[in-house]
């Protein structure tokens, strides 16, 4: 999608468009921000004719970016795939830091909050029949989603620590850091 915004007097114009799509869309929520990895992680996946699609980088910041979308419309709300994104993070990211000894015992585990600090992530699904919920329309009620976005997370995140462990090392050490 491109958008032109053009204004008469004085004469000016704006075009938006991420030819990278949500990619670099978080590359642009990140520039103003000192990224620990420098590659944006990024994956497209098809499950059920549910497609999911998330990009995310994790920064020096101490607070989270997270924008959730179902069929290009922006759930502010949140929905069951916000959740079953956020609660895979957690576990793939713990699941991968005791596997690989760093983090020692379970005592030191961390939150969600802990490992979504410095987080911009963008999250993307396409669903065949969406069921929205409230009056607003911006929380995703399809439970089938979450399922689906979790087990997406859990095999792409976790492929990708595999093969690139010092970033693997870098998200879970600011992890930690947090929840100390």
């Amino acid at each position: 999608v491109e958008i032109k915004f053009s204004q008469e007097y004085p004469a000016r114009e704006e075009t938006f468009v991420f030819n990278g799509g949500i990619l670099e869309f978080v590359e642009f929520l990140n520039q103003n921000k000192k990224p620990l990895h420098k590659k944006v992680v990024s994956f497209l996946k098809e499950k059920d004719e549910i497609c999911v699609e998330i990009a995310l980088q994790y920064t020096e910041a101490y607070n989270e970016t997270i924008s959730s979308y179902v069929n290009n419309i922006n759930t502010i709300e949140g929905g069951t795939h916000l959740s079953g994104f956020r609660s895979a993070l957690t576990r793939t990211i713990n699941t991968y830091g005791k596997a690989n000894k760093l983090i020692k015992d379970d005592s030191e585990s961390m939150s969600g909050e802990d490992v979504r600090e410095g987080l911009t992530a963008v999250l993307s699904v396409k669903v065949p029949n969406p069921q929205f919920e409230g009056q607003t329309k911006t929380k995703l009620g399809n439970g089938e989603v979450q399922g689906i976005v979790e087990s997406v997370v859990n095999d792409e995140l976790g492929t990708f620590f595999e093969e690139n462990p010092a970033v693997a090392r870098k998200i879970i050490e600011k992890g930690l850091l947090a929840a100390r």
